[in-house]
């Protein structure tokens, strides 16, 4: 079995390197468990998961999907499961001891980034209401995830060689100590919904994939929208994005301003180098 080049980076971790060792078996595995043919995986399956079409022996498509266990894997299967189809893939089954999920094949499969950025916001905007449903429990929370962002943030800051402005910072931390515990109703947040994530499919036109999910309030969801570059990466397309989620949504502008600002500074480090775009986008958030 191939091991995709995604992949590749998790070798320099102890837990990731064992992992890929093990990942050969767990593939054949859920293969023989769910008597799956499988295809070569997707040369893009993002950073932490062997993700594959395959068909099941009626001949439907599905996928596979392995993830590399982690703390943002813990609760896809479950977030599929409560979304039911409804504006996501379906979860078709579920091995958690291999944190193992078949999934629904969006078909054709095309990522929404490739649609006109208009056209792909309002198609986010329409698919956040319907995500949000009440949920608590067993979701991580997204003041306990803030809490953790919080905690990282100045390590990760100091390790990158202190690459941007200590205001952005100290910014982020105060939002992140405001924002968490003042928190409106609680709704099922899928904390990466931006245009790669999103594909165009035969049951909807557009299903989501990859949940990342949280439990807060819906004023975070504008978040990944705000920093997907795909859509336009200058202040005014920054600034559209919110305004226009906010508007339509009815929710509160400052709350999802100070939200998208402070999970794009605690994501804007990959290793130890500074993302550039995202420090851009959170700049532009507070101008």
């Amino acid at each position: 079995m191939r091991v995709p080049g995604y992949l590749h980076w998790l070798s320099a971790r102890p837990d990731g390197a064992e992992w890929l060792k093990q990942l050969p078996a767990l593939v054949a595995a859920c293969a023989d468990q769910w008597e799956l043919t499988l295809s070569a995986p997707f040369e893009d399956g993002g950073q932490v998961s062997y993700v594959a079409p395959a068909t099941t022996p009626d001949g439907t498509p599905v996928v596979l999907k392995v993830q590399w266990p982690h703390r943002e894997a813990d609760h896809e299967a479950e977030a599929l499961r409560r979304w039911g189809g409804d504006g996501a893939v379906r979860l078709l089954a579920h091995d958690p001891d291999r944190y193992a999920l078949l999934l629904e094949q969006a078909r054709p499969g095309i990522p929404l980034a490739a649609s006109p950025p208009e056209l792909a916001v309002g198609v986010i905007i329409g698919l956040v209401p319907r995500l949000s449903v009440p949920v608590t429990e067993p979701f991580t929370t997204l003041a306990d995830e803030a809490a953790i962002w919080g905690g990282e943030l100045p390590r990760k800051w100091e390790h990158a060689g202190r690459p941007f402005e200590p205001e952005l910072v100290d910014r982020a931390l105060g939002l992140l100590r405001e924002l968490a515990p003042t928190q409106g109703p609680s709704v099922l947040l899928h904390q990466d919904l931006h245009s790669d994530n999103v594909l165009a499919a035969l049951r909807e036109p557009w299903l989501a994939i990859d949940p990342k999910p949280l439990a807060g309030e819906v004023e975070f969801a504008v978040a990944p929208l705000c920093r997907d570059y795909t859509l336009g990466h200058s202040p005014s397309a920054v600034r559209h994005r919110l305004d226009r989620f906010c508007g339509e949504l009815g929710v509160d502008h400052e709350r999802a301003r100070g939200w998208a600002f402070a999970q794009t500074v605690a994501w804007a480090f990959d290793e130890n180098k500074a993302i550039v775009r995202h420090v851009d986008t959170a700049r532009w958030l507070i101008d």
